[in-house]
């Protein structure tokens, strides 16, 4: 199967109607109110968009209890919920009950150890690989993308962490077949939140070349 594309950040209404013409296959929005792509005051304006049926649109998390993000997966009708803090097995089980997707985020470090995923592989629909560092996600730089080689399980995974038009290329690099989507952010943008039309016209160009 090619590798599929989603495009994170995004709160803004004009702006998700450009990103569409780009065709992703997932829309992330976040709700960690600390972030500067923070879409929770902007839900109302997101749902005038009318977005494809084939796109799947994903509530990133960070810590967040279980009733705040049912919440927000009814108001903006979420098909999936990206896990980015220290979130338990159990509430990902808990959110698959509820019928919502999983994807749970691991932060990448040269002294990363796949087996901390282990609880989570009956329970998460999905893995996301980031960058380890500072802050949740947004780190605006590539992990070292060959650690990947010891992946032990057959779940599939997104790969994320400053992914652009630099180095989109690079990602033939990945052989795994449980590699499932490239996550990109910030790298696509002018400013937070707001993707830029001509990186994302570089990009797709560039990803549908390499697309596995």
């Amino acid at each position: 199967m090619p590798v599929k594309l989603k495009i994170c950040g995004m709160r803004d209404p004009e702006n998700i109607r450009q990103v569409l013409r780009y065709r992703p296959d997932y829309m992330g929005f976040i709700f960690h109110d600390k972030s500067p792509r923070y879409a929770g005051n902007s839900i109302e304006k997101i749902l005038d968009v009318e977005f494809p049926r084939y796109l799947e649109k994903v509530g990133v998390f960070v810590n967040e209890n279980i009733k705040k993000i049912l919440e927000i997966r009814k108001r903006l009708q979420l098909d999936m919920a990206q896990l980015h803090g220290n979130e338990t097995a159990d509430l990902c089980k808990s959110l698959r009950a509820e019928g919502l997707k999983v994807v749970k985020v691991f932060s990448v470090g040269p002294d990363f150890d796949f087996q901390v995923m282990e609880p989570y592989v009956s329970f998460a629909d999905y893995f996301l690989f980031d960058t380890k560092g500072t802050y949740y996600g947004g780190n605006a730089r590539p992990f070292d993308w060959t650690l990947i080689d010891n992946y032990p399980f057959e779940k599939p995974f997104f790969l994320g962490g400053g992914i652009g038009t630099d180095n989109i290329g690079d990602i033939r690099q990945i052989r795994s077949a449980c590699f499932h989507a490239v996550d990109v952010n910030s790298l696509v943008e002018s400013a937070p939140g707001l993707k830029d039309p001509e990186k994302l016209e570089i990009f797709r160009k560039q990803f549908d070349k390499i697309r596995l």
